[in-house]
C-alpha cells in the first residue's frame, strides 16, 4: 500500500463522484476512464506544474494525443519523484491506460509513413509498457512490472527496456539475471542510468570502490539536464564516501546535491547521517527534521528519532515515533518492521510483514529484515539460516553485519559472532546511534 498524498486525491475525488452520480441514477456505479483522470486539470505553480497542465491541454485537442499523454505520463513520474507523492505515480498509469484505450494505428501511420501499421501498433505498446513498467516498479509491483519488462525486451530491446528488466529482477532477489539485463543496457548506452545502476551492484558485490567511481560518474552525467537524478546520485554518492572515511567529501557532495535541488529530502537525509556519525547532533536533528517534513517515510522518521533520543530530548523522539507507527505500515512496511523488531515492540507484528513482503521481493534487505524479524520473535536458530541468504552476496553493509553478530551470538555461533562484530564496528559510522551502543554492548558481552 502506497501513500496517496495529493495525486492521490485527485483519483479519489474522481470515483467519490463516479460513485455518485451512480447512486443517484444507476444500480452500477461508473468509474471514470483513464483518460478523464489523466487529463482532469492539474495545479500547481513549479515550472514542471506547468508542463504538466499544458501537456494536458495539448493532449485534450490533439486529435492524435498519444506523444503527449506519453510525455505527460514520464513527466508525472518526475513530479512523484520531486513531491514524494506516490499518488502522482498512479495517475501517471492512467496515462499510460488512456494511450492504449485511443491508440489508432491506422492514424500513426499518417503521421510517420515509414511505419506500417502493425510497426505502429507494436511502438505504441512499448511506449505504454515502458511507462506502465516504471510504475509499476515504482508501486513495488515487481511480478507485474517483470512481465511487462519481459514482453518489452522481446518486443524492442533497447537500453531503458533493459534497465527496467534489470530493476525488477534486482528488487526480487535475481541480482545474476539484472546484471545480464544492464550489462545489456551498458553495451547500448553508456550514460547516467547505466552507470549508477552498476554503481549499486558494485555495491551490493562488496566493491566499494567502484561504486565510488562509478556513481560519481552517473552523477557527473546527469548534470544541469536532469537535475533531479543528479542530485540523487549525489546523494547516494555521499553516503559512498561516507562509508569509505571520507567525511568532507562525503559533505561536499550533499552540497553539490542540494544547489541542484534545494531541500532535496535524500540529500538533506544524507547530510543528517553524516553530520551523526561526526557526532553533531543538533545540526544533525535541524536537518533530519526537515528531510522528515518532505518526505515522512519510515527511514527518515526513524533517523531523526534516533538521533533526537541521542541529544535527551525524549518527548520529541516520542512525538515522532508515533507517527512513525502511525503511518508507517502504508508508507513503507518493510522499514517498519526492521523497525518494531529494533524496538522490540509487537515482534509478532514485524514477522508478519515482513512475510509479506517477502511475496512480492526476496532481495538481500527484505532477508535481513526476516531474519531481524525471527530474531526478535524469539527463533534464533531460523534466523541466523536467513541471515546467512541475506550475506550471500558479499554486501558490505553495517546493519547487515551487525545484524548478523547480533542474530549469531543469540544462535550460539560465537566465532561468527566475532567475525561480524569486527566488521561492524568498521563500518559504525553508517550505523544509527542507538544501533552504535548494541554494536558496544555486543563487544563488551
Amino acid at each position: 500500500m502506497q501513500r496517496l498524498l495529493a495525486g492521490g486525491l485527485i483519483l479519489a475525488g474522481l470515483l467519490a463522484a463516479s460513485g455518485c452520480r451512480a447512486a443517484s441514477g444507476s444500480t452500477t456505479p461508473l468509474e471514470p476512464q483513464p483518460c478523464t483522470i489523466a487529463l482532469t486539470q492539474h495545479q500547481g505553480e513549479t515550472p514542471l506544474d506547468r508542463e504538466i497542465a499544458q501537456l494536458q491541454q495539448k493532449a485534450r485537442t490533439n486529435q492524435q494525443p498519444g506523444p503527449f499523454l506519453e510525455k505527460l505520463g514520464w513527466r508525472l513520474v518526475e513530479k512523484a519523484r520531486v513531491s514524494f507523492d506516490p499518488g502522482y505515480y498512479k495517475l501517471a498509469e492512467q496515462c499510460a491506460l488512456c494511450i492504449e484505450a485511443k491508440a489508432n494505428p491506422n492514424q500513426q501511420v499518417s503521421q510517420r509513413s515509414n511505419l506500417t501499421p502493425e510497426d505502429a501498433a507494436k511502438s505504441t505498446r512499448a511506449s505504454v509498457l515502458l511507462l506502465r513498467g516504471h510504475i509499476l516498479h515504482s508501486m513495488h509491483r515487481f511480478g507485474e512490472a517483470e512481465a511487462m519488462a519481459r514482453e518489452l525486451v522481446n518486443l524492442r530491446g533497447l537500453a531503458f527496456d533493459y534497465g527496467l528488466l534489470g530493476d525488477v529482477l534486482m528488487e526480487q532477489g535475481k541480482l545474476n539475471e539484472a546484471i545480464v539485463a544492464y550489462q545489456q543496457m551498458m553495451n547500448q548506452r553508456p550514460g547516467p542510468q547505466a552507470y549508477s545502476r552498476a554503481a549499486h551492484v558494485r555495491w551490493l558485490q562488496g566493491d566499494l570502490d567502484g561504486a565510488r567511481q562509478l556513481m560519481q560518474m552517473a552523477a557527473q552525467a546527469s548534470g544541469q539536464g536532469d537535475a533531479e537524478s543528479s542530485a540523487w546520485a549525489w546523494s547516494r554518492a555521499a553516503l559512498y564516501e561516507l562509508q569509505a572515511g571520507q567525511v568532507k567529501r562525503a559533505q561536499a557532495f550533499c552540497d553539490t546535491a542540494l544547489e541542484l535541488q534545494k531541500e532535496y529530502a535524500p540529500a538533506l537525509l544524507s547530510r543528517g547521517r553524516i553530520l551523526l556519525a561526526e557526532q553533531k547532533t543538533n545540526e544533525a536533528i535541524a536537518t533530519l527534521q526537515r528531510a522528515a517534513q518532505l518526505n515522512p517515510l519510515p527511514e527518515y522518521q526513524w533517523t531523526l528519532a534516533d538521533a533526537l533520543r541521542t541529544a535527551n530530548r525524549e518527548t520529541e523522539a516520542q512525538t515522532i515515533e508515533s507517527k512513525l507507527v502511525a503511518q508507517g505500515e502504508a508508507n513503507d512496511p518493510r522499514t517498519y518492521a526492521l523497525y518494531l523488531a529494533t524496538r522490540g515492540n509487537n515482534t509478532a507484528r514485524a514477522l508478519k510483514l515482513v512475510n509479506e513482503e517477502l511475496r512480492l521481493r526476496q532481495d538481500i534487505y527484505t532477508l535481513d529484515a526476516l531474519a531481524w524479524a525471527q530474531a526478535a520473535h524469539g527463533d534464533s536458530a531460523m534466523a541466523w539460516q536467513t541471515m546467512q541468504q541475506a550475506l550471500r552476496d558479499g554486501t558490505q553493509d553495517a546493519r547487515l553485519f551487525f545484524h548478523a553478530a547480533s542474530i549469531a551470538a543469540q544462535a550460539g555461533q560465537s566465532q561468527a559472532a566475532t567475525t561480524y562484530r569486527n566488521k561492524a564496528v568498521k563500518l559504525q559510522a553508517m550505523l544509527l546511534p542507538s544501533e552504535q551502543n548494541r554494536l558496544k554492548q555486543l563487544q563488551t558481552g
